[in-house]
């Protein structure tokens, strides 16, 4: 016998899953899925606007899967800046606390990503694309899993990072796995515990090199001889360094390179910083104050917090979104 929906709600499968989701949204078509959630495109009835929803895969099943989700909302809740993924909306079919097991996360629709986008790019275009990653980063003011996946576009060359599961502040614990290796910063290779924020920077300097050169710059099959090859490229004297990864095309880009330089800097301590980064001359004629704001305080108290199953579920509630038909409040 088919469950029915909740009032307001309908119910479909989706490639073997089922969504319930409120009658506005119509059109539902699967458009990735990931380890932890799976995302549709969606048209809303009511405003006519094309958006994305997410939904988490079993958020409850556990204390960390819970603490995993209650992060991700906050994370999504807080950011407010046109380079990073929003919230428009959550919601979720249940009515009551003890059947509280699924919820969904409204996004703004974009049109790809840059793993998807295909050929070399102009000049204008990755300045602009790596302006807004550095700008996006900066608001964030967290270590990010940035990787060409993470970063969404739209026609207009429009980008938003995406994707807060895990987003951690610099000295928090990391591991050697949080990362895509091939965009990776050499000190998570080595396993350091506590590190800052240039590790993203390394990641935007292998995404930049990559969208001139269309290859990735640091292409290991495994963790040793991927820092291997970082180490065999680094060898380069300056004045060589134009050779590494056979990136001729930046020989007539000084200042391209200059900047690249800059960023791939095995020394976490002297690599740039998003500022840095933001302020060097390869940004002449595009940076705006306005773009890249101070980034707002954000309580991460609760991200070593230890709580029951249960704990996490009340707190994935406590939101300030007005759903239906439960109201969850962050």
């Amino acid at each position: 016998q088919t469950e029915r929906a909740s009032p307001g709600f309908t119910r479909e499968e989706i490639n073997s899953t089922v969504w319930e989701v409120p009658e506005k949204y119509v059109r539902l078509k699967q458009i990735g899925t990931g380890a932890y959630g799976t995302v549709c495109s969606t048209i809303n009835e009511k405003t006519k606007e094309k958006v994305a929803i997410k939904k988490l895969h079993r958020p409850f099943q556990s204390e960390i899967f819970a603490k995993r989700a209650y992060r991700e909302l906050r994370l999504l809740k807080h950011m407010k800046h046109e380079n990073v993924i929003g919230l428009l909306d959550v919601f979720t079919p249940a009515t009551r606390l003890e059947t509280f097991q699924d919820f969904y996360l409204v996004m703004p629709y974009m049109y790809t990503d840059l793993s998807k986008v295909r050929g070399l790019l102009s000049e204008d275009r990755v300045q602009f694309l790596v302006y807004q990653m550095l700008c996006g980063l900066k608001v964030i003011n967290l270590t990010k899993d940035l990787k060409p996946g993470n970063l969404a576009v739209n026609q207009d060359c429009e980008l938003k990072i995406l994707d807060f599961g895990l987003a951690r502040h610099a000295d928090a614990e990391m591991t050697g796995y949080v990362v895509t290796r091939w965009y990776r910063a050499p000190e998570v290779i080595l396993n350091w515990m506590h590190y800052t924020q240039t590790v993203d920077i390394w990641s935007v300097g292998c995404i930049m090199g990559e969208m001139f050169n269309g290859k990735t710059l640091f292409k290991g099959k495994d963790c040793i001889l991927y820092y291997l090859f970082i180490i065999k490229c680094s060898e380069f004297p300056v004045e060589e360094s134009l050779k590494f990864q056979s990136l001729r095309i930046f020989k007539s880009f000084m200042v391209t390179v200059d900047l690249l330089e800059k960023m791939l800097v095995l020394d976490a301590g002297a690599r740039l910083t998003a500022d840095g980064a933001l302020a060097h001359s390869y940004f002449n004629g595009l940076r705006d104050p306005e773009d890249c704001p101070e980034p707002k305080p954000y309580d991460d108290s609760y991200d070593n917090a230890t709580l029951p199953l249960e704990e996490w579920r009340r707190k994935n509630t406590d939101t300030n979104t007005k759903l239906q038909p439960i109201i969850l409040r962050i």
